[in-house]
């Protein structure tokens, strides 16, 4: 067990290495750091690259870092990890995993294995810690790993989204390279067309509104007027017969003609196209370009403007793409001034393009990424929208002023007359920002500023929107998805800052640690999106409820933390009783109201813990005991953390008396009710420890499976009672009928538990053991257990189903098990003389047990008349202090096996 200071030391220690986030050594000093800190052999981190297959991200072996590989999942126990909850396997994992080279090349004994989360709840990766000898960890060990898998779960998951981040800008940048060969041809407009009568519009390049006037949402589906219509009148049949001959002979279309513009001059246009056919030879759509060839010269200068730009702009990224982008635009256009200003909130498409100025926009306000006068930069500025030309290029999409409207340049004194502005707009058409050049004297034209702004707008738009993806990802980072909470990485640094003040300024801080009960059987029964919507609502009611100067946060599934600084033990108890009562209050999601209820473990600095780092592991020991009470809140008290200590020194102490053979068999007698003679025994694990004497059964065999002890204790027991049949024998004191063996559930889990048993037994024969499962284990998977049980009987061992009448199973599965006899459970023997319903309990199982043909055994009988109605009803044998209490080896043979 870890002393308080030594837990600091660890947690500090651990802080470091999760403080190099974002490193190239990141994983490599962490597996480091947590091999040391857990004192184990072999640490890693891996990420799930395919489908059962994993490719290591840092190895620590012996004491060296390790080449990175990839290995497949199947059949290793990092299989049974990923998606899952913790796994350990606190010893033999070899043996359990004979296929996995991995292990054995480093000569592992034990494994523990954790899954690591990205932000929206899948696993992506798996930490995993081994040992050369058994391992068993503490508490704080459990809560290291814990955070390193979390961390890890982020960091990883935060490179797997720059990754894609970077490859969605790779896919920018070739698209933004197809969109300057398409340049080569403009001024020009790109369509996808029906080929119908109408030449109804699908989607039209933003070139649209230089060539025709329209805007191409306009033009799109015929919403304001069909493109067909614009062509001149004298020219139409001639453009359709020569199409139509092209799409027939699957070739491509060109074509000019004139086009009339929404200002009703006509202008001449070159028109290149073709028809994509379907699977079922049918024209689908019509694909091409137009160009106006009107004013070649024109064309020419803006071809030029745009390659200037884009070479210039080329290898830039962030703040220095905008600065070198409105430096070169304002230079080639001749402006005073020119900004690229990012939305503090997106503007949806349609409200864009409503062209009502009066209209109220979600954003507010605006913030310059890029601003230059006179061709100096100067410091980024935010201004409110409202009257300003930002506004209405956000309604217009494209607005040009001319002269007259004078406008002061946020940050500066510079006064302007005129402007030209484009709108920035995201992959899904809402407005983000804008893209700005503006004049101190009057504009004579703006064909050529207009057209080089639409074109540039695309690559500006889409790294303006890059630049809020990087922020996304940040807050992606520290911000769980599901509640919109700090998550765990977040609430771990607000730990540490507001502790740190709490000391500096000798004032308080106290931890709430909330566990919504049961909560795993609601993403059961109603499935995970009902459980997502549930824990929304608590963490919205948790925000409601919490002071103004506290910190919520969602650490982990149904897991939440309140921090609350300099707050009184009463205003404490206060705000602990309203969370109770505000997360009890019914929560209706649909036709469907839930109640749910809380623990919650309640620690303050300084008053329970000398520093502020504690309150995490004392909050987590008070909402350990909140949960095996009925209490739903419970204050730490040092005596919690004394029995945690006490549990976890037992842990130790057991662990050691295993693997030293200092735990005794003792064997209580069973006797046939109608003959009185001896029919067997069953053997029974007792321990006495130097320091604390007999330790209660029903103490440390519940403590071992929990701590992952029972499968060693199970296999101790089996190998022991073969070997004491053995000794019996071979000293002509063979024990009639059979030796009964307990076995644990957990032991029952495992397929190959034949075949491991008769390793274990191999002395003595299959038939003179008979194990022993209760009837719980049995139904936790009874088609499995039906599998094992008749493979146990196949190999000649006897079944027995202990505790029979305490759990519930069905007769089909019942006949199926293939079991020898029903152990009555001592609590319907105890008080069947007295109760009829426990007596008509008793006969109705040693009923059912003569129809299925099985034996019938009562647990805990102590009186003659307890075995004398039991014989009355035909129960076959018995077990208890009437028959002969437990005893030593030595004892029981001197006193039951002597001839």
């Amino acid at each position: 067990m870890h002393t308080i200071n030594e837990a600091s030391e660890i947690f500090r220690q651990l802080a470091e290495g999760l403080g190099r986030s974002g490193r190239s050594d990141f994983y490599t000093t962490l597996v480091e750091q947590l091999a040391q800190l857990l004192g184990i052999d072999h640490a890693l981190i891996a990420a799930v690259t395919e489908p059962h297959m994993a490719t290591t991200l840092a190895v620590w072996s012996n004491n060296h870092h390790q080449e990175n590989v990839a290995y497949p999942l199947i059949g290793t126990p990092c299989e049974t990890v990923l998606g899952r909850e913790p796994c350990l396997y606190a010893c033999d994992v070899q043996a359990r995993f004979p296929k996995d080279e991995l292990l054995s090349q480093l000569g592992a004994e034990s494994y523990m294995g954790l899954p690591l989360f990205s932000s929206d709840g899948s696993a992506i990766g798996i930490l995993a810690v081994l040992s050369n000898k058994p391992m068993q960890l503490d508490g704080l060990e459990n809560e290291i790993l814990r955070i390193v898998a979390a961390q890890a779960g982020a960091e990883l998951g935060r490179c797997q989204a720059e990754q894609a981040l970077r490859q969605s800008e790779e896919l920018a940048r070739e698209s933004e390279r197809r969109l300057n060969t398409l340049l080569n041809h403009l001024p020009g407009m790109a369509y996808r067309c029906l080929n119908d009568q109408h030449w109804t519009m699908q989607l039209v390049s933003q070139g649209a509104e230089a060539l025709t006037g329209y805007h191409p949402d306009e033009l799109q589906d015929n919403r304001l007027i069909s493109f067909a219509s614009l062509i001149h009148e004298a020219d139409q049949d001639r453009v359709h017969l020569a199409a139509q001959q092209a799409i027939q002979q699957r070739q491509p279309y060109r074509v000019v003609y004139r086009l009339r513009h929404r200002d009703g001059s006509y202008r001449w246009m070159w028109e290149q196209g073709q028809a994509v056919i379907d699977d079922d030879g049918h024209v689908a759509y019509l694909e091409g370009f137009i160009s106006d060839v009107t004013d070649q010269h024109e064309s020419q200068r803006v071809q030029d403007a745009v390659v200037q730009v884009a070479s210039t702009v080329t290898s830039r990224v962030g703040d220095d793409y905008f600065h070198q982008l409105i430096i070169t635009l304002a230079t080639l256009l001749e402006a005073d001034a020119g900004f690229i200003a990012l939305l503090d909130q997106p503007v949806p498409q349609l409200l864009g393009a409503s062209n009502k100025i009066n209209a109220v926009l979600p954003a507010t306000a605006a913030q310059t990424v890029s601003l230059v006068t006179n061709g100096q930069l100067i410091d980024n500025q935010t201004f409110m929208l409202q009257g300003t030309p930002a506004e209405r290029v956000v309604f217009e999409g494209e607005s040009v002023v001319q002269s007259g409207h004078a406008f002061t340049l946020p940050g500066t004194s510079l006064s302007t007359q005129a402007w030209i502005g484009r709108r920035l707009d995201n992959a899904k058409g809402d407005a983000i920002g804008v893209m700005m050049v503006f004049y101190q004297t009057p504009l004579t034209t703006n064909a050529f500023a207009t057209s080089v702004l639409r074109i540039l707008s695309t690559g500006a738009a889409g790294e303006l929107e890059r630049r809020r993806d990087h922020r996304h990802i940040h807050r992606l980072a520290y911000t769980d998805n599901t509640t919109g909470l700090p998550n765990r990485a977040r609430f771990m640094e607000l730990l540490a800052s507001m502790g740190k003040e709490a000391a500096s300024q000798d004032d308080s801080l106290s931890l709430l640690l909330l566990d919504i009960r049961r909560f795993k059987e609601v993403n059961d029964l109603h499935g995970h999106e009902v459980g997502d919507q549930l824990l929304a609502t608590v963490a919205e009611r948790l925000r409601q409820a919490s002071l103004s100067k506290s910190a919520v946060a969602r650490l982990s599934g149904d897991e939440f933390t309140i921090l609350l600084p300099n707050i009184e033990d009463v205003r404490l108890q206060e705000v602990v009783f309203q969370l109770c009562e505000v997360i009890r209050r019914p929560i209706q999601l649909g036709h469907r109201v839930f109640n749910l209820d809380v623990s919650i473990g309640v620690a303050s600095y300084p008053s329970d813990v000398s520093e502020a780092g504690e309150l995490f592991n004392a909050a987590s020991i008070a909402l350990h005991h909140a949960k095996r009470r009925d209490n739903s809140v419970c204050p730490y008290t040092q005596a919690m953390r004394q029995t945690l200590e006490r549990r976890q020194w037992m842990t130790e102490r057991l662990h050691q008396a295993i693997i030293e053979g200092r735990l005794q068999l003792y064997f209580q007698p069973q006797f046939s009710l109608a003959s009185k003679t001896l029919t067997g025994a069953e053997a029974l694990c007792r321990w006495f420890d130097p320091e604390w004497g007999w330790v209660s059964p029903s103490e440390f065999i519940p403590l071992a499976e929990e701590r992952g002890l029972i499968r060693m204790l199970g296999d101790w027991v089996l190998e022991e009672a073969a070997r004491q049949l053995s000794v019996w024998q071979a000293s002509n004191m063979p024990l009639p009928g059979r030796l009964s063996i307990n076995i644990s559930a957990q032991q029952f889990a495992d397929p190959q538990l034949t075949a491991h048993v008769a390793k274990l037994t191999a002395c003595v024969p299959p038939g003179s053991i008979a194990l022993e499962l209760t009837e719980s284990d049995f139904m936790r998977d009874p088609d499995q257990a039906v599998t094992i049980t008749q493979a146990m009987r196949q190999a000649g061992y006897a079944l027995f189903i202990d505790d029979f009448g305490t759990g519930y199973s069905s007769l089909s599965y019942l006949r199926r098990f293939a079991a020898d006899a029903l152990k009555i459970d001592i609590s319907f023997v105890r008080d069947m003389l007295d109760n009829h319903h426990d007596r008509a309990i008793v006969q109705t199982i040693i009923a059912m047990a003569d129809t299925l043909d099985m034996k019938t055994l009562a647990e805990g009988v102590e009186s003659p008349a307890q075995a004398d109605l039991l014989a009355q009803m035909g129960c076959s044998e018995a077990q208890g202090y009437w028959f002969g209490r437990p005893l030593p080896a030595d004892e029981f043979a001197s006193m039951w096996l002597t001839p």
